[in-house]
């Protein structure tokens, strides 16, 4: 099942922020993460805040309703408007994720995509993208989302080799993901990203590096590649819990990750953040680098989390009670946080050390300054940006990423 949400001060009713998110407002990009809570099949690793037919049934009624879903989501739209008040800013990315945003009718995601552009407006040159299950798209369906102003697109490839798709439960069928890179670029499409996952149980480092050669044979300008995390209550971790399949390790989760950099970049990819690589700057997913930038975006939809000018805030996890909430005229909002200048120093450099810039030294403090220079002297970050001020991790250092991030901000 979906973790849990964060703990946190109350939301207020009315969604209001305090005055010092704003700000300086105009100085920071603003983009919308539009949550779709459905999926036909929950996948055995999955533990996002999603939902099948099934696990719906009965306990959120015809609120919950996928029918009536793109209307709710643009009711929060309209909160938004309301919270942010003379914030002129227009939108700079827009992202529909899930679940499975593309169970929707193609018209449904244009309303939604339509209610940010009424309400808030659309900077030029705005990226709009959508994930999609490869399985749920056709090329009328795509080129529907092009023409609704769709201009990027992401699939769930995950794996090109049976065996590690039916491990991960996934639906679609081997070879599908290609053809919709291909379907996407005919709709007109500008940029295209395949999603992977690497380190399954039962994988292969062949299987993995058919995968890599498949992903790069369907020509997307962009891809992202995991590792495989197995988190507590999915149907996956149980299966490893009872035997029925080997868990892992991260010696085969690193082996798996230079392969795909040594792969990647043979193909002309450049990596930007640890685990996403695109063949241009212009095909680098804008929208997440709001996220590792520290900007301000408004996430709606069910469990959608939102950062504004240092609060952070989360709405309520189920649909139902998701669209109650919007129906009564209330936030629905299930809690915040107020970041400290602290806090949001530490999550810089948390963020930032993953991006191929890297983070500046002078958010380090003392004891986070002695660790960067035994990690450089390790070989974990690279000699020339240190001189000019940055933290920038070498391709030892990504591998070993999350413990350099650990002592930096100790």
């Amino acid at each position: 099942m979906p973790s849990a949400l964060p703990d946190g001060e109350p939301m207020p009713e009315d969604g209001a922020l305090p005055p010092h998110a704003l700000a300086g407002a105009g100085d920071r990009p603003l983009g919308f993460y539009l949550h779709v809570p459905y999926c036909a099949t929950r996948c055995g690793y999955c533990d996002f805040n999603t939902y099948t037919a099934t696990e719906l049934r009965g306990s959120g009624g015809v609120l919950a309703s996928r029918e009536n879903y793109a209307d709710t989501l643009a009711d929060e739209v309209r909160l938004a408007r309301k919270v942010l008040g003379d914030d002129l800013r227009p939108v700079r990315t827009v992202f529909v994720g899930g679940g499975t945003p593309t169970l929707l009718p193609a018209a449904h995601l244009v309303r939604m995509l339509a209610a940010v552009r009424d309400e808030f407006g659309l900077a030029p040159g705005a990226e709009v993208t959508t994930e999609a299950n490869p399985e749920s798209v056709d090329a009328a369906y795509l080129a529907e989302l092009r023409e609704g102003g769709f201009n990027r697109i992401s699939f769930g490839m995950q794996s090109a080799k049976r065996h590690v798709l039916q491990v991960l439960d996934r639906t679609h069928t081997p070879g599908r993901p290609e053809a919709c890179v291909a379907e996407a670029r005919r709709a007109g499409f500008e940029h295209v990203n395949l999603d992977l996952i690497y380190g399954t149980p039962g994988e292969s480092d062949d299987d993995w590096r058919a995968s890599l050669d498949a992903a790069l044979g369907a020509g997307p300008d962009h891809v992202s590649a995991y590792a495989l995390i197995v988190e507590e209550g999915t149907r996956l971790a149980r299966r490893i819990r009872r035997g029925e399949v080997p868990m892992t390790d991260d010696d085969v989760h690193a082996d798996r990750y230079l392969i795909a950099d040594e792969v990647l970049a043979g193909a002309g990819f450049h990596w930007y953040e640890v685990s996403n690589w695109a063949t241009s700057e212009a095909g680098r997913c804008l929208h997440n680098e709001l996220y590792w930038r520290g900007a301000d975006w408004w996430g709606a939809g069910p469990g959608a989390h939102s950062h504004v000018g240092g609060v952070r805030w989360w709405n309520v996890k189920h649909p139902g009670a998701y669209a109650a909430a919007l129906a009564a005229g209330r936030s629905p909002g299930a809690g915040r946080e107020l970041l400290s200048a602290e806090v949001r120093r530490v999550e810089r450099i948390l963020l930032e050390l993953r991006l191929a810039e890297g983070a500046p030294l002078e958010l380090l403090a003392e004891q986070g300054l002695a660790a960067s220079r035994r990690a450089l002297a390790e070989g974990l970050l690279e000699a020339g940006p240190y001189r000019e001020g940055r933290a920038v991790l070498t391709l030892r250092g990504r591998l070993l990423a999350d413990a350099v991030v650990r002592d930096l901000v100790d």
